[in-house]
């Protein structure tokens, strides 16, 4: 091993071990109860909540995702992407956040997302909680998935060994740390993971405009390539045989495909997906006063726009620097890697590459619990066994976490899976299923128990139909997150007002919600 590659790897190492170190210190609080180990107990300061919420949303997404989209094809889908999530983030921390932690603790003291929506609608047959639960299990497999393969990626970019190897080493690491720590070790984990994505971005980003020199050289170069650099196209790599054709090392491009209104509409609906995300949701449930959400709220734009706007032109500079170094779609997600290991002495390109998985980590963790809290604490106390004890829904969590780690490394053996498309199937999935019924239940009082369960059906299975009629082209090509919240949001509607207006004790709740200032 060469002294460059020992200095990656130490400093990739002293990250892992904080990791590391957080979750064993966590481990005797996360042991005490199940309200300790799935929501820390609501003790999340203003910082803690702001940070974690982000970075356990963005994943290795923002650092490998993004810049690939953006390296690949040119401003257009990744402008509008960055947009309609930067909305989103805001408007979930103005509507959502502050009426979730006051309702979720007068509903019950719910401490997960199904048993919050359960108890909203006082069901005895719990069927809410299962349906949510299902649907959570199946796209946090998914998101999970997409995780293990960035984190493989990473590895096998860096040390040069084999994909599948280093996928599940990666899978490994992060499956040991949440299985002993619980939420509060993820939730502090998250805290340095998005400080540490943030220095990796803007390090990179400054040291990517210096070394293609300057700004202005990377704007006058971008706009040679047709498209690259219009918010109303997507540049076109010429492709043969799947690889991006090239002609003395530059890459060849085709005309660009011009975007039509209802293609931005649909990517700016990435934002929509905010409403629905149970990493996010749960992480404005487990603050320690709903006072704070305003301070919260305040850092946590701050750091999406700056995170966003840096991973974009990241992919952007990348192209100028490096053209033909990446000449697949499913490659180009690495030039994040490639830039900071060539602008930085190993040392500090090993913390830079560190910020991927710190951000691939701090996701994958909170997928991972929030999805073995679903079969655990909603299906398997909330339905099949109400007296079990907390001690045996501790085990029955953690054995979930390994189940479902071991399904979502299979879906990840694929090295060529794109993790801007796996992550965006799963996000329309938790944004068609959730975000109407979350909004619904926090602002419309005759919204009914029925209406809630039609409108997760409609929202996650259109996600599913849509995708598969994906191919068919024409509406089919909007993205499939837009069609399934509208249609879940009908559904809620028109069912709610067919079926018998909800109790009198729900509406007693509801309106308490609105006055309710002691937590």
């Amino acid at each position: 091993m060469n002294d460059d590659r020992f200095q990656i790897i130490f400093a990739m190492a002293i990250y892992i071990l904080a990791v590391i170190a957080i979750g064993l210190y966590y481990a005797k609080r996360a042991n005490q109860s199940t309200h300790n180990y799935l929501i820390g107990g609501r003790s999340l300061g203003p910082w803690v909540t702001a940070m974690a919420a982000e970075a356990s949303d963005m994943s290795g997404w923002l650092l490998m995702g993004l810049p690939g989209v953006a390296y690949w094809s040119g401003l257009g889908e990744a402008f509008w992407t960055a947009v309609g999530l930067c909305i989103g983030t805001y408007l979930n921390w103005l509507l959502v956040a502050k009426k979730l932690r006051i309702y979720s603790h007068l509903a019950g003291d719910a401490i997960t997302i199904p048993d919050f929506l359960s108890n909203r609608f006082k069901e005895n047959r719990k069927i809410i909680m299962a349906t949510a639960a299902l649907f959570i299990l199946i796209f946090f497999t998914v998101y999970a998935a997409s995780c293990f393969v960035a984190v493989g990626k990473l590895f096998s970019t860096l040390f040069k060994i084999s994909y599948i190897y280093a996928m599940a080493i990666g899978a490994l690491f992060v499956v040991s740390y949440t299985f002993i720590g619980g939420f509060l070790a993820e939730s502090a984990s998250d805290f340095m993971q998005g400080t540490i994505m943030f220095f990796a971005l803007t390090v990179v980003l400054i040291s990517g405009i210096f070394g293609a020199g300057g700004f202005g050289t990377i704007v006058n170069k971008a706009q040679a390539i047709p498209g690259f650099l219009d918010i109303f196209s997507i540049a076109q790599p010429r492709i043969v045989d799947g690889v991006q054709l090239t002609q003395n090392d530059i890459p060849v491009f085709d005309k660009p495909i011009r975007l039509d209104w209802l293609y931005i509409v649909s990517t700016l609906s990435w934002g929509l997906g905010y409403f629905g995300m149970p990493q996010v949701l749960v992480k404005f449930m487990a603050i320690n006063k709903s006072e704070n959400i305003k301070f919260s709220r305040r850092i946590a734009i701050v750091w999406v726009i700056v995170s966003l706007t840096a991973a974009v032109v990241i992919g952007i500079t990348g192209r100028i620097l490096f053209p033909s170094a990446f000449l697949t779609s499913s490659a180009s997600e690495n030039i994040f890697i490639l830039m900071s290991t060539e602008f930085f002495v190993p040392i500090v390109a090993g913390i830079t590459p560190a910020g991927i998985l710190a951000a691939t980590i701090s996701s994958a963790d909170s997928y991972l619990l929030i999805a073995a809290s679903s079969l655990s604490k909603n299906i398997f106390q909330g339905i099949f066994n109400r007296e079990a004890d907390d001690k045996t829904v501790l085990r029955i969590t953690r054995l979930t976490l390994l189940i479902i780690s071991l399904i979502a490394m299979v879906i990840a053996l694929d090295e060529d899976s794109v993790i801007f498309r796996v992550v965006a199937f799963a996000w329309a999935g938790f944004g068609a299923t959730f975000g109407p019924i979350m909004l619904f239940s926090l602002y419309w009082e005759r919204t009914t128990r029925a209406g809630a369960i039609a409108g997760m059906i409609a929202g996650g299975t259109t996600v599913v139909i849509w995708k598969l009629l994906n191919p068919l082209g024409g509406i089919f090509k909007i993205y499939e997150l837009l069609p399934a919240f509208v249609i879940s949001c009908v559904v809620i509607v028109v069912v709610s007002l067919m079926t018998k207006e909800p109790s009198e004790e729900i509406k007693k709740e509801f309106n308490l919600v609105k006055t309710y200032k002691a937590v």
